[in-house]
Order: C-alpha cells, then sequence, then structure tokens
C-alpha cells in the first residue's frame, strides 16, 4: 500500500502494544500516551494488544481503555476475542477484521524481549510494513546488555566493567563466576541480561548476597550480566530522535535522582512510588552535556540505531560511562524520553510525526 493511501487521506498507523515480557503493563501506559497523542486529522488510527501468553487481539484504540486498570494493579491487554494475525509475507498488511487492514506503518510500543528485541521487527520486514524504531540487528544488540556493551566498547566507547553469566556456566561451575565477580569488586549489580524496567535487578554489597541475586535474575532470564557499581556517579539521560533529514540528534539531559528507601531506580521508583526525582533539563556543565549528548549520538550510530532511543549514562568527577542503550524507551506521562525532547523544544505531537515520517521514509528491507 502507498503511505497515506487511507481513510480521507490519513496515515494508517497500527499502535503495537502488550506482549509477553515482564513490561507488558508498562507498554500498556506507553501505548496509552501514544495513542493520545497522535493527530487524528494526520493518522487514522488502530491498535492492536498481544497478550500476555502472547495471542494478538485487536482492540479499541481508546488510551484511557488502555490504561484502565483496578486500584493497585497495572493495565493488561483485554482478550477482547476479535483475533489479530499479522502474515510474514509482503501481502499488503493485517490479516484481520476490516478496521485493521491497510496499515501504513506500525508503531510496535513494545519494551523487553519478543517485542523490542527484533522479534517484531523481523516479523515486520517479512512482512513488509514500515515500522517506527531500529531493525532487527540494533534492536536485538540493544536489548542483550552484554552484547550492547561488547559493541559499544568496540566502538571506542567508555563503559564499566561488567561480566557476562549464562546459566550453564553458573550450573556447571558457580566458583568460577563468583571469583569473575569477586574481580569487579563490590557492591555490584546483578541483572537479567535482556529484560528492562529494571526487574529482576539485584544490588549486592558482599558475596554472600550473590546466590540469591543470581537466582532472582534467573527466574527472568538465564542470561545474566552482572555490573560493577559506580561510586560517587550521577545517572544521567539523553534522549536520540531523528530530524526531518533522518540524522541523529541528541536532546537535553535529564538526572535522575532516587531518594527513600531505594538503593537505586527500581521497578518500585520507576512506576509506583515517588522515590525518584527527574530532573528535566539536568543541572549540568555546559561541557559535561555536550559531551554526554556527543556520546549519545555515537552510542546510537555505533549499534546501528534507528528512529529514536534513550542513552543511560553515568556521570563522575572524572569523566562519562555509557550505560544502556533503549531502542523503544518509555512513552508514559513521567516517561524521560517526551521529556527530554519537549525540553528540546520537540512536543510529544512532534515526536511521534517525525518518528512515523522516518519509519515511512525508511521503509523495509536492506537499507
Amino acid at each position: 500500500m502507498v503511505a497515506g493511501d487511507s481513510a480521507a487521506g490519513r496515515v494508517r498507523v497500527l499502535v503495537l502494544f502488550g506482549g509477553r515480557s515482564s513490561e507488558h503493563a508498562i507498554s500498556c501506559l506507553s501505548a496509552a500516551g501514544v495513542l493520545r497523542s497522535l493527530d487524528r486529522g494526520r493518522y487514522d488510527v488502530a491498535a492492536v494488544g498481544i497478550l500476555p501468553d502472547g495471542r494478538w487481539m485487536r482492540v479499541d484504540a481508546d488510551p484511557g481503555a488502555i490504561a484502565a486498570a483496578a486500584p493497585g494493579q497495572l493495565p493488561e491487554v483485554a482478550d477482547t476475542g476479535e483475533s489479530a494475525v499479522l502474515l510474514p509475507e509482503p501481502v499488503g498488511g493485517v490479516n484481520a477484521p476490516d478496521a485493521i487492514r491497510g496499515v501504513d506503518v506500525v508503531f510496535p510500543v513494545l519494551h523487553g524481549p519478543w517485542g523490542e528485541d527484533g522479534t517484531v521487527q523481523g516479523l515486520l520486514e517479512m512482512a513488509g510494513i514500515p515500522y517506527v524504531g531500529s531493525g532487527v540487528f540494533a534492536s536485538a544488540a540493544a536489548m542483550d546488555k552484554g552484547h550492547m556493551k561488547a559493541l559499544l566498547a568496540a566502538a571506542g566507547l567508555p563503559v564499566g566493567p561488567s561480566a557476562v553469566v549464562t546459566g550453564a556456566q553458573w550450573d556447571r561451575d558457580a566458583a568460577s563466576v563468583r571469583a569473575r565477580v569477586d574481580s569487579l569488586g563490590y557492591p555490584v549489580f546483578v541483572k537479567p541480561a535482556r529484560a528492562g524496567s529494571s526487574v529482576g535487578i539485584t544490588k549486592v554489597s558482599d558475596p554472600a548476597g550473590l546466590d540469591a541475586a543470581i537466582a532472582e535474575a534467573r527466574s527472568w532470564d538465564p542470561r545474566l550480566i552482572i555490573e560493577a557499581g559506580i561510586p560517587d556517579a550521577r545517572e544521567i539521560e539523553c534522549a536520540v530522535i531523528v530530524d526531518e533529514t533522518g540524522a541523529p540528534r541528541a536532546t537535553r539531559c535529564a538526572e535522575i535522582i532516587v531518594s527513600g528507601a531505594h538503593e537505586f531506580y527500581d521497578f518500585e521508583a520507576k512506576y509506583l512510588d515517588d522515590a525518584a526525582e527527574l530532573v528535566v533539563p539536568a543541572d549540568l556543565p555546559a561541557d559535561v552535556e555536550e559531551e554526554v549528548r556527543r556520546l549519545a549520538v555515537a552510542a546510537f550510530e555505533a549499534l546501528d540505531c534507528e528512529g529514536l532511543a534513550r542513552v543511560d549514562f553515568f556521570v563522575r568527577p572524572d569523566g562519562v560511562l555509557v550505560n544502556e542503550v533503549n531502542t523503544m524507551p518509555g512513552f508514559t506521562p513521567i516517561s524521560l524520553f517526551p521529556r527530554m525532547c519537549a525540553a528540546s523544544g520537540i512536543d510529544y505531537a512532534t515526536v511521534l510525526d517525525l518518528l512515523i515520517a522516518d519509519a515511512l521514509r525508511r521503509g523495509t528491507g536492506l537499507r
């Protein structure tokens, strides 16, 4: 289908959200933010939610309903009984009820494995449907924190000390793994290698806590990354978004300041309480912010990212370290990506316009 060949000349956008990962609820909140801000005069909007068990459902593109949840609960995709099937062949879109056929572009607001990790991107490539965000390789590389750090280091970017641990390594020779972790020095952070929103992460202050932390992380992912703590570091974020020409541009930075009972920016601090202060723009010396912004674009390009990313940093008095690259950052009302864009003069609706235009310009296939 030719872009824009939709009802009343509008571009037909399918917002895809939910998914099988631990970030299902956050994806629902992100999708609600996107749906709330898409200009219905420019876009003919449809929505498909992926249930936690992996089934695809046509749902109403109503942000209020998608974000709704019972008190004390997080939202979840509802089983509407209207299945949606995306065929892995270039046949012109989604094979589903008429309301979601003939899609021009998919906005996959999916976080974590089975969505942000190249899997859905590969399916969309097979189907020949343009989509927002990074392609298969960049999505997969950025999702696995071990491979991501290796690629960043290979590109000459500064990263902190870490060790990748597989389930087989731990089961076969736990003593060797403990020795590798000891060499990093404590405290360390034990993380699932392919999860997000800080799920499954434990700060370990001494060797006695390591085994339990590894068991917790393995409950989310058999592949782990164990990172050395970075003392005296500020947590700084920077968004990267493509401009009208497709060139990546870094935004103003943000800072995360965690307080209360939280030792780091964990899931509860992010989404369930007010333990974190998000400062946008961050109070940084001009030369330090310029260096962070330079490194953000360099990390984006090192992983061959497209469309958008949020790059996380540790800033210390003696320099800047790249921590992570997120290819589909949160789009919730409190998420830092849209807030950093706004601080740089790019409002939420314009962010969406830029990303959709970029997806249509790139198309699919080798590029």
